[in-house]
């Protein structure tokens, strides 16, 4: 092991690099994170603890076809407990998600809508998050959230339905 950019650089039994995993999944798995937390910085912190705890893990991790999943799943749950750290937070985006604007042409200001979005219920927000963001269909979230498939379903419906109502749009 050597350091490299203050990351760990290792090496598993076939040779991939964890320094190209970690150059080729920071953006996603960032953008992942932004959208949970709304947060840049604590978005980042978040990704960064991810990446330092499949590094750790790495001669594990690396070995399966997607140790993406592995850091995905450690920034949802970081996000889970920031979450109860900051249930007052909550509160006060839900507030500030009732003003949303929508324009004349119908279209949402995006800060209205990750506001509203992150005041949805926690496990409405991960798979909303995870299906835009990620762009993960119904098994990966599931996968990712670990739970049924028809949970993840029932989550987004009623996470689009708080939506529509709460950004002014029609329910389709």
């Amino acid at each position: 092991m050597s350091a490299i950019g203050g990351m760990l650089r290792t090496l598993d039994d076939e040779g991939q690099d964890f320094d190209n995993f970690y150059r080729a999944e920071y953006g996603r798995m960032l953008a992942l994170a932004v959208a949970l937390t709304g947060d840049r910085a604590a978005a980042e912190d978040l990704v960064q603890d991810a990446f330092v705890a499949a590094n750790r893990q790495w001669m594990r991790v690396g070995k399966y076809d997607a140790p993406a999943g592995f850091v995905r799943r450690a920034i949802i749950n970081r996000s889970r407990s920031r979450f109860r750290r900051r249930g007052r937070e909550a509160a006060a985006l839900a507030r500030v998600a009732a003003e949303a604007v929508v324009d004349d042409d119908g279209f949402v200001d995006t800060d209205s809508f990750w506001a509203a979005v992150r005041a949805l219920p926690v496990q409405q927000m991960r798979c909303v998050v995870l299906r835009y963001v990620e762009d993960l269909d119904t098994a990966g979230i599931a996968a990712v959230l670990e739970c049924a498939e028809p949970t993840v379903r029932v989550h987004l419906h009623r996470a689009r339905l708080t939506l529509a109502v709460t950004l002014g749009l029609e329910a389709d």
